[in-house]
């Protein structure tokens, strides 16, 4: 070998080995920026490594992870389809998690649900129960969400001006004498993974008018060395003020909670509170003040024993100021994961809270919880306030509600969802105008089709009726309780993988159609009453399939039969308001019963083949009505409001007697006749409406009471009655003489 290649050879290996080691070395530094929170920096050294190596799965996995700490969901969506497509969960499990999540904080619900299924069998067999369980959990959220994103408000929402937000994050906390309480510039507790901190900053608490153009004002006297400062709520007199103070702890932050008097916008003698709140080893923090029932009650987040998993909310209640009782845990509300900022509105009794793990639109949604001699169902708060992004620290004051939120919008230097603004929203002052009908018809339409599932042969099997008795919700309740019996037949003559694909595909089904029907239905059905009740005349198309294991003549009469179960559902809900309106032609089903004409013809019709032509999907899939369209008129007002005693005339009784009178309330027109209200212009008097709604030639009794304490003399009472369309009210009268006892 010459002397030139021998040269060579030994540059070419020096050049190798000197950018393995300034790769390991880049690695290596942004592996310590990760652990700090510094994300700009590493991934800045990560991308000098990449340039040096880029096929490596590693490398990707790193920078991905990084990514989704700093919240750059978009890229971090790209980043982790790279890994799954070198590693299909191999080498790092929670890749295809992670690109589900990505996908649904970048709003992408229909991409986000095929992944989450799809992660559903890759984690079925995991020793790590946990990404399972958020596999299933986030399919059913992306199924949420693509259908509430179709939700409107009215609800006006906007960033709060310059000033209070910057280019770095923002989380509101309260309104405390017109004046907004915040803290800048990182989040103080939340994990590393979440809202993060970095040496040369640190969250500290500000304030400023919410009228005016007044300056940002930074509270010193709440500034501690060495922590990080945030949250913030005041006790119920005002004296009190509680934040939170963070510091770094292992890697993340270790938060607790201090208590400051306050005084004409002073803020001295800072304590902390002791271990009945601030448990040792735990991290406390995010404090809010409220008043239940009567008492002073502190809510608080902590990850302290006994909880449910990450952060849980507790709350504690106060007397005399400073005596803690011992913390209860928000059990029924609280997750497997993260639980966060809570609001409590003492007047409604509503807990309102942020997590990650409840149905919603992306990362943290905002939800609450009403109290009711327990905690109720987490509702989510829907859009505006929540969006793909992280959506926390929501509260209320006077007729705003403000939420701090990440979504696209906020400012920023690098990264268009990095950091966190405070946002507000307000309805408008003026009246909301009433839709026109073709904008109620666009409304409704797009709800549009509700599809609603069935049980082979269900309802009144083996029947040639071409009617049926039974309740849609009943056939429904009895055929999500079959579901074991479906995964059963379905996989039966199958073992292992393919066995349980086949369960997979059953429960998919059951999730993604069934149940995700009778959600849909019971939107729609709310805003076709809603309609109805304001004098709209509504019909609905329905159309029925069957799967063909039957002959078509008997697949007909089954649809017709479904369809009517739908009717039964409507006509016995609530208080019969359906009903009324189908007795007075208000509501009509325009029935178009295709039987198994339309059905795949790639479906078993063998009888003997109980399997594929009953329990399988493609069975499943075909046995179910839609309601397909709805066109609607105004009616005219014909409704005509008639009393044939209007006036009572009681004879000569003694003060403090009661009177006891009946009107009969009439409607002589060919319209339903619609009650707004009752109005008692004094206390003395009292009337029952038992009904909102007289049909045409029906009456309605006005029960009325009449108490004569402390009144005497000739005596005159009235009571109003406002009517939908009427330009004036109906005055029921009663009158006589009341004679001193």
């Amino acid at each position: 070998m010459s002397r030139l290649h021998i040269v060579l050879l030994i540059s070419v290996f020096s050049f190798l080995s000197f950018g393995q080691k300034e790769y390991q070395k880049n690695v290596e530094f942004a592996d310590q920026k990760v652990a700090e929170g510094d994300y700009v920096y590493a991934l800045n050294y990560y991308q000098k490594a990449m340039k040096i190596d880029s096929t490596s799965v590693d490398i990707y996995w790193k920078y991905a992870q990084a990514l989704r700490a700093f919240k750059d969901y978009r890229k971090a969506e790209y980043y982790y389809a790279k890994v799954y497509e070198r590693e299909e969960t191999q080498i790092y499990e929670e890749s295809l998690l992670y690109l589900g999540l990505m996908q649904k904080q970048n709003g992408k619900y229909a991409e986000a649900l095929e992944t989450f299924k799809l992660a559903k069998k890759k984690y079925r067999s995991s020793k790590n129960k946990d990404i399972y369980a958020k596999a299933r959990q986030e399919f059913k959220s992306c199924l949420w969400a693509k259908n509430a994103i179709r939700d409107t408000s009215t609800l006006v929402f906007e960033a709060l001006p310059v000033g209070v937000n910057t280019k770095n994050a923002e989380f509101g906390h309260r309104v405390h004498n017109q004046q907004l309480y915040f803290s800048s510039l990182r989040a103080d507790s939340i994990s590393a993974n979440e809202e993060v901190y970095a040496d040369s900053y640190s969250t500290q608490i500000y304030r400023r008018n919410l009228i005016g153009d007044g300056d940002v004002e930074r509270i010193k006297d709440l500034a501690l060395d060495a922590f990080n400062t945030g949250n913030g709520s005041f006790s119920l007199d005002g004296k009190r003020f509680y934040f939170s103070a963070c510091k770094p702890y292992g890697g993340n932050y270790q938060c607790k909670i201090l208590v400051a008097y306050t005084q004409n916008g002073r803020f001295s003698d800072i304590d902390t509170l002791g271990e009945i709140i601030n448990e040792a080893y735990a991290n406390t923090t995010m404090p809010y003040i409220g008043e239940w029932e009567g008492e002073e009650v502190l809510f608080f987040v902590s990850d302290r024993e006994k909880g449910k998993g990450g952060l849980d909310i507790w709350y504690s209640f106060i007397e005399d100021g400073n005596q803690y009782k011992k913390p209860r845990n928000a059990r029924s509300i609280n997750t497997a994961e993260n639980d966060l900022s809570p609001y409590w509105d003492g007047v409604n009794q509503r807990l309102y809270f942020s997590n990650s793990w409840d149905e919603g639109f992306g990362g943290y949604d905002v939800f609450y919880s009403e109290y009711n001699n327990g905690w109720g169902e987490a509702v989510n708060l829907g859009a505006p306030i929540n969006s793909p992004a992280n959506d926390l620290y929501y509260f209320q004051a006077g007729d705003s509600a403000f939420v701090s939120s990440n979504r696209l919008g906020v400012l920023y230097s690098k990264n268009p969802t990095c950091c966190s603004d405070v946002f507000v929203a307000y309805r408008l002052p003026q009246e909301e105008e009433e839709l026109t009908p073709q904008e109620s018809l666009e409304e409704l339409n797009k709800r549009l089709p509700i599809t609603l599932y069935f049980h082979n042969d269900i309802p009144d099997p083996r029947s040639i009726d071409t009617t049926s008795q039974v309740n849609y919700i009943d056939s429904y309740n009895d055929y999500m309780a079959m579901l074991d019996r479906y995964k059963k037949e379905y996989s039966a003559g199958l073992s292992g993988e393919a066995a349980q694909d086949a369960k997979d595909d059953i429960e998919d089904f059951f999730v993604e159609y069934v149940e995700q029907g009778v959600k849909d239905l019971e939107i729609f059905r709310d805003l076709l009453l809603e309609e109805l009740n304001k004098g709209r005349k509504i019909k609905l198309t329905v159309k029925g399939f069957a799967s063909p294991l039957a002959k078509s003549d008997y697949n007909v009469n089954l649809t017709k039969r479904r369809i009517a179960s739908l009717k039964n559902y409507l006509e016995e809900y609530g208080n019969g308001e359906f009903k009324k309106h189908f007795e007075a032609g208000n509501l009509t089903i325009e029935e178009v019963p295709f039987g198994e004409y339309t059905a795949n013809t790639l479906t078993s019709d063998n009888p003997n083949d109980k399997k594929n032509s009953i329990y399988s999907r493609a069975a499943a899939i075909e046995r179910k009505i839609e309601v397909q369209s709805v066109f609607l008129d105004t009616l005219k007002k014909e409704a005509q409001l008639e009393v044939k005693e209007p006036i009572y005339q009681f004879d000569t009784i003694t003060e403090g007697e009661i009177i006891h009178q009946t009107f009969v309330l009439e409607n002589t027109g060919n319209a339903p006749l619609y009650i707004d209200s009752l109005q008692l212009p004094c206390h003395c008097i009292s009337a029952t409406l038992n009904d909102s709604i007289i049909l045409p030639g029906e009456r309605l009794e006005i029960p009325v009471v009449l108490d004569t304490k402390n009144y005497k003399g000739r005596l005159v009472q009235s009571v109003y009655v406002y009517t939908k369309g009427a330009d004036k009210p109906m005055r029921l009268i009663l009158v006589g003489i009341v004679e001193e006892e």
